[in-house]
């Protein structure tokens, strides 16, 4: 006696090629329509903090200059506690002219100190954003992304009220915090190196 068998490949394989492409349809029609979630750093959201972070150096300056450190600290305390990562945990910075034993801000003090001075415990430091800076520029060496953390290398260029451009080598790291904004966990900032003249 002949038994039927349900797979056999004359019925069978068309009926697979049918569930496979219906399948493979609706699938696609679900993933299209499913939230994503999606925490990676993007290039256009860097380039907006590196341009934040220039914007508001000239802002403390500017503040400085109009009503001196009385209106320039609280600013700069701020900008560090927006830009910054110090409520995330010690920040990894090291300013363009520090010297030991105070070369690295790891701590919020410490930043604010060196960006506008007037702190006894940190006695060489003047306040760098206290000059009289009137422009600022970068230009990225390169950009290395992954998910939501970000480094770039490159140049800054700052212009003081007499046209004078200062160009400094920096490193930034970026991190995004628990709302989504971009927070500086690195940063390192130092002169460009200047080969000594041979003698001949």
């Amino acid at each position: 006696m002949k038994t039927h068998n349900p797979f056999n490949k004359s019925s069978f394989l068309p009926a697979v090629v049918a569930l496979l492409v219906f399948t493979n349809t609706t699938f696609a029609q679900e993933k299209s329509e499913a939230p994503v979630f999606n925490d990676n750093i993007t290039g256009e959201q860097i380039t907006a903090a590196q341009k934040g972070w220039g914007a508001a150096l000239i802002a403390i300056s500017a503040a400085y200059r109009e009503g001196g450190i009385e209106k320039a600290r609280p600013l700069a305390k701020t900008v560090l506690e927006t830009a910054y990562a110090y409520q995330m945990g010690p920040v990894l910075f090291k300013p363009t002219l520090t010297v030991s034993p105070q070369t690295f801000r790891i701590t919020e003090e410490s930043a604010l100190a060196y960006f506008v001075g007037h702190n006894e415990k940190f006695p060489n430091d003047k306040g760098f954003a206290l000059n009289p800076w009137v422009k600022y520029d970068f230009e990225n060496a390169a950009v290395f992304i992954s998910g939501d953390t970000a480094q770039t290398m490159g140049k800054v260029y700052l212009t003081n009220d007499k046209g004078e451009v200062t160009e400094v080598d920096k490193t930034w790291g970026f991190k995004k915090d628990s709302s989504g904004n971009l927070r500086i966990y690195l940063h390192h900032s130092s002169l460009p190196y200047s080969q000594p003249k041979q003698e001949k």
